[in-house]
């Protein structure tokens, strides 16, 4: 019996067909559920599309919690540091992400150099590294986005795993080693974003926007040669408001031998005179970008150097290898296990990880340099504070310390797309606490904590001098032109002569007696002819 089962053909397994019921039979009304009516049907759709309108609205909105408390804490939890960063930047390059749709408050209105900006909020370089999601951080409310760094030859980067997030801190040390997708597919990029803007009086081509290009240099270049960051300038001086010469990262070999004030200062002057030859008319700023573990003797070096190459403008800082004691995540790193959505403690001490540290343990080591930089420039020298800022108090405490600006690197990651709006609306609220906006906060801090030359204010001082004596001379003049209405005490001593006093009366004195010399005298004037009376007498 068995065996004759396992025979049986296996078409004699399949379940017999049903044929049709007839016409006369009760019929099945597809796309209509059982017990239902077409109305409920269109009120079920309704109900819908309407709750699917809503979500879409609500996820379109950069604030939305769903973004800070449900997407981070999944992405962390499903995929290491590295691919949570990748994959938030494919995101945003499709145009699908959520979008900053409140307005900036008048109160964070500012300017770098000629360039006015709704925020003073930046995204720092790192981030975007090849310009793949530019447009997709301007709709998260950037005021200035900073893509690269860029090199001219493509290059991969460290070995991985080379980005450990520390978690306790809110940190990330990284060791990516500048790895770029090369100029060619970059300028690619930025080539293609143009046609679908209007054109504005920017490169950002977004109104009241910042692009900058973070240049790099080729881990196969010399440590000594400028030439990456001369091809840089060229490559990308036509689609860019700013160029960032980075001189800065630690995880270069030789890049940061760069501030040595020597070769700073060749490197900075070939690259602006390199900016200044380029066949357009509008010129993007050249801005230097450098690491907050410089002595205090190097900043000064730093500073004469940037002084002397008359560069635009100057970032403090980028990551640092410093490991302040505050850091806590010492003792273990947590990677994810995509296959398998475990935990694994891999045990390793973070602490001791080779690469730049950023995050809030940065910022004390950076506002230390930044204080010392910026008593050393200039005033017409702008600085971009980067380094622990993750509120709208770090903020403005970098601008009462003489920052144009500021920008976000970690905060962005493990905050979320609502990071940027959280953070201009606090520092939105303090402003109108303190009574005042970004543009007079910078200010003051700038005029009194700005570099001052000796020499330059002795020259100043001059220009006020003669300026006083000339507007005194103004007033002078005028007082003369229009007379004793508005200068009563003044007298033109050409113009009203001083009156004699009369003669005062005196008692007639006797004539001395004439002697024969005074008689001679008479008679020789007697005797003597008038000669106009003796030619007037000739022409009768």
């Amino acid at each position: 019996m068995l065996r004759a089962g396992l025979r049986r053909p296996i078409s004699s397994l399949r379940t017999p067909t049903r044929h049709a019921r007839s016409a006369s039979t009760s019929q099945v009304s597809y796309g209509t559920a059982p017990g239902s009516t077409p109305i409920l049907s269109y009120v079920y759709g309704g109900l819908l599309l309407a709750g699917a309108g809503v979500f879409g609205v609500y996820y379109i909105d950069s604030r939305a919690a769903i973004h800070k408390y449900v997407a981070i804490p999944l992405i962390r939890l499903c995929v290491d540091g590295e691919t949570a960063h990748r994959l938030g930047v494919k995101m945003l390059g499709t145009g699908l992400m959520p979008k900053d749709v409140k307005e900036d408050d008048e109160l964070l209105e500012c300017e770098l150099w000629d360039l006015p900006m709704s925020n003073p909020l930046g995204i720092a370089a790192g981030l975007d590294k090849n310009a793949e999601a530019v447009d997709g951080l301007f709709d998260l409310g950037f005021g200035y986005v900073e893509v690269g760094s860029v090199t001219p030859q493509p290059q991969p980067g460290n070995p991985q795993p080379r980005f450990f997030r520390l978690l306790p801190d809110r940190a990330i040390i990284n060791r990516y080693g500048f790895n770029s997708d090369g100029h060619a597919r970059v300028l690619g990029r930025l080539r293609a974003r143009l046609t679908g803007w209007p054109e504005v009086d920017n490169h950002a081509q977004r109104r009241s926007r910042v692009l900058a290009v973070n240049l790099g240099k080729n881990k196969s270049s010399s440590p000594d040669s400028i030439e990456d960051y001369l091809v840089g300038v060229r490559t990308f001086g036509a689609l860019a408001d700013v160029l960032v010469v980075n001189v800065s990262s630690p995880n270069t070999p030789g890049l940061r031998s760069l501030q040595a004030r020597g070769m700073l200062e060749e490197l900075l002057g070939e690259v602006v005179k390199e900016r200044d030859e380029l066949p357009w008319e509008s010129k993007p700023k050249v801005v230097v970008k450098l690491a907050p573990d410089l002595s205090s003797e190097e900043i000064e070096d730093v500073a004469a150097a940037i002084r002397e190459t008359k560069v635009d403008g100057v970032i403090m800082g980028n990551t640092t290898v410093q490991r302040p004691t505050t850091v806590k995540s010492r003792k273990s790193a947590y990677t994810a296990n995509v296959t398998r959505l475990l935990i694994v403690d891999t045990a390793v001490s973070l602490k001791m990880e080779t690469g730049g540290l950023s995050g809030p343990p940065l910022k004390p080591i950076t506002m230390q340099a930044f204080k010392a930089l910026r008593s050393l420039i200039p005033s017409s020298i702008p600085l971009i504070a980067c380094g622990g800022i993750s509120s709208g108090a770090d903020a403005l405490e970098y601008a009462k310390m003489g920052a144009s600006t500021v920008q976000l690197y970690t905060a962005f990651g493990y905050e979320g797309v609502g990071a940027p709006r959280d953070i201009k609306d606090e520092l939105t609220e303090l402003l109108r606490k303190e009574g005042k906006s970004w543009k007079q906060v910078t200010s003051e801090a700038i005029t009194t904590l700005a570099w001052k030359d000796d020499s330059e204010s002795a020259l100043e001082r001059l220009k006020r001098e003669a300026e006083n004596a000339l507007e005194n001379l103004k007033e002078i003049s005028t007082h003369i032109a229009l007379g004793d209405e508005l200068a009563p005490n003044w007298r033109d001593p050409e113009v009203e002569k001083p009156i004699a006093p009369p003669p005062v009366p005196t008692a007639p004195s006797t004539p001395a007696p004439p002697d024969d010399k005074s008689n001679a005298v008479l008679d020789i004037v007697a005797i003597t002819p008038d000669p106009t009376k003796q030619s007037q007498e000739e022409k009768l």
